[in-house]
């Protein structure tokens, strides 16, 4: 039965091509071969067996995306040890929790989180410090010294089975503490299959890590797929790093939360301002121009007309194929937006550039994904199928139901909360409202938590109306719209501070904080004609009617958005419930602001 592990599958992959190179950082500053990275796993292994860790017991990583972190996981994996990372963000309070729950012996981290790890209170017996050795923990090279002494490591990872509970992922906390998903090595072999018949996974594909390793997004396409294909991995240690790394990855699969895309999009939209000679500035701008066209074609789901085609050839070999080259998207073969829904502005735009968007669709429950989209397709309002093998069905509520292989063991030490996840007949309730077409295709509208019931009774989805203003306005970082039990919606405004700041370098600003560029009567004035122009794709009674913009940027893992870049609306709407309510005051305030 050990042939349905990870362990099995990363033993095939490193024998399989020894001197490739498995890992590696930009410029080749740091790279290990398969054969290094096998040789890593086993020491690991034979050092947590010196430590007494086993089928069973619980490993924890807090790290930042490093080469180190892949030979810890995956050694964890081959004592049969279930391995979970810890967001590097997560305040002592909070890791008490998650390392309680998850009861791990043995922590891996990085110096910079020992005192925060300490602070929590909680007992580890082991702390293992990869980049130090500080008071209270010991160094990794002491570690993987102490091995024990005739490991039969090969007995060891094959008395690993399919059953076993792989990993932990703990769900990011947008509400309440978070939830340890239990995922099985059967269970993420399952989805990795799965997704592998849509993508078609190779020993030649080239990945970028780069979201933290504690999220399953990561961990899946970064870790678990690698061990099952052989993908060759890049890390990138911070997220801000990742448009200078594309170039040098040149990757073949790229995945990327929507605030990544919208990020890359801004980038080139504005890249004509920083050419200098006219002839050359004004080809880019026709090249963009004629993107743009085809990103309507997208928008409306048409196939280009045979004349228009010819154009976007020319303009591709002209221009556009030079642009893909310098965002280092030329040999994407997959490029894929998940983790929330993506502006279909953003998705028309690069498909008129001639780097497809497909949107993909999963939760850490579901061990990653559950549908996907194929390489090369364009997808504006879909998630894509449902993977082979997996079940849906939607509920009279209109909640989206999903059952198969895939789905977790439950949550950790939570029986009541997993009975109240999976009911009797095994079907786990996402908590998305969805529809499943003809066609086999998965629209997502959005939380059902999250859902706005204005004053009428209206039902409305809050992603729906805000990726129609934050595609209209690439000013906008973050928008959180408002309307639940009240007359109209209104918004609250998060600029993004490359694009704004860009603004502002232009209208003449040369100093500028948060405070601002909110106050920026330019910017105020594209956010008006932009929200105006999202009003124009919405229904009337979605219309934002009034909006503020916030003097702060919303930064990952602070109190108004995750480590994924998603918005915690719970918090939000706790956070700024005074500044909410001047958005309903009979008179408009100073700072509230109506479309133009």
């Amino acid at each position: 039965m050990h042939s349905n592990t990870l362990c099995a599958a990363f033993q095939r992959t490193a024998h399989r091509d020894p001197t490739g190179v498995a890992l590696r950082t930009p410029g080749d500053a740091q790279t290990l071969t398969w054969a290094e990275y096998a040789g890593q796993v086993e020491q690991v292994a034979a050092a947590l067996a010196a430590h007494g860790i086993g089928r069973g017991d619980t490993v924890a990583l807090m790290m930042g995306n490093r080469i180190e972190f892949y030979p810890l996981e995956v050694g964890a994996q081959h004592v049969g040890a279930t391995s979970f990372s810890a967001y590097n963000t997560l305040p002592p309070e909070q890791l008490r929790y998650v390392f309680d729950n998850a009861g791990n012996r043995v922590l891996f981290c990085e110096e910079a989180y020992v005192d925060r790890v300490i602070a929590s209170g909680t007992t580890i017996e082991t702390i293992v410090c990869i980049d130090g050795s500080p008071a209270g923990t010991i160094s990794l090279q002491d570690f993987l010294t102490r091995a024990e002494p005739g490991f039969d490591f090969e007995a060891t990872w094959k008395s690993v089975q399919p059953d076993d509970i792989l990993t932990l992922i703990y769900t990011s906390g947008t509400t309440g503490n978070p939830k340890g998903v239990e995922i099985t090595h059967a269970a993420m072999l399952f989805t990795a299959r799965a997704a592998h018949s849509v993508a078609g996974f190779d020993r030649a594909d080239r990945v970028i890590s780069y979201l933290p390793s504690a999220h399953i997004a990561d961990r899946f396409t970064s870790c678990y797929v690698q061990e099952v294909y052989g993908s060759q991995i890049t890390t990138v240690s911070d997220i801000a790093g990742v448009a200078a790394a594309l170039p040098d990855v040149r990757p073949t699969i790229f995945g990327a939360v929507p605030r990544v895309w919208d990020k890359l999009r801004i980038a080139v939209e504005t890249s004509p301002e920083r050419i200098e000679d006219e002839q050359l500035r004004r080809a880019v701008e026709w090249g963009l121009g004629v993107a743009t066209r085809r990103g309507e074609y997208a928008l409306r789901g048409k196939d280009m007309d045979p004349e228009f085609s010819e154009e976007w050839e020319r303009a591709d070999a002209a221009v556009l194929s030079g642009l893909r080259a310098r965002l280092g998207l030329d040999a994407v073969r997959w490029a894929v937006s998940g983790g929330a829904p993506v502006a279909p502005e953003t998705v028309a735009f690069f498909a008129g550039l001639g780097v497809p968007i497909g949107q993909n669709w999963g939760m850490s429950e579901l061990g990653a994904l559950a549908s996907a989209s194929r390489p090369g397709e364009i997808c504006i309002d879909t998630v894509g199928r449902l993977l082979p093998g997996v079940e849906a069905k939607v509920a009279e509520d209109g909640e989206l139901l999903i059952r198969g292989p895939l789905l977790m063991k439950g949550y950790r030490k939570e029986p009541a909360k997993t009975a109240e996840a999976i009911d009797e007949d095994g079907w786990l309730h996402t908590g998305d409202i969805a529809t499943v077409d003809d066609d086999g295709l998965v629209r997502i509208a959005g939380r059902k938590k999250d859902i706005i019931i204005n004053a009428a009774g209206k039902n409305m989805s809050p992603s729906n109306i805000e990726n129609a203003v934050k595609g209209s306005c690439p000013l906008i970082g973050s928008v959180v719209a408002i309307g639940d039990a009240r007359p109209f919606v209104t918004a609250l405004i998060v600029l993004d501070p490359e694009a704004a700041g860009a603004a502002a370098l232009r209208s003449g600003l040369t100093e500028w904080d948060g405070k601002a560029l909110a106050n920026d009567p330019e910017i105020v004035e594209k956010l008006r004609r932009g929200v105006a122009a999202g009003n124009t794709k919405l229904a009337r009674v979605e219309q934002i009617k009034r909006f503020v913009i916030l003097p702060k940027f919303w930064e990952p893992g602070g109190d108004e958005m995750t480590m994924t870049m998603k918005v915690k609306r719970a918090a939000v709407l706790e956070n700024y419930a005074e500044l909410i309510d001047t958005l309903y005051a009979p008179q408009v305030l100073s700072e509230v602001y109506e479309p133009a």
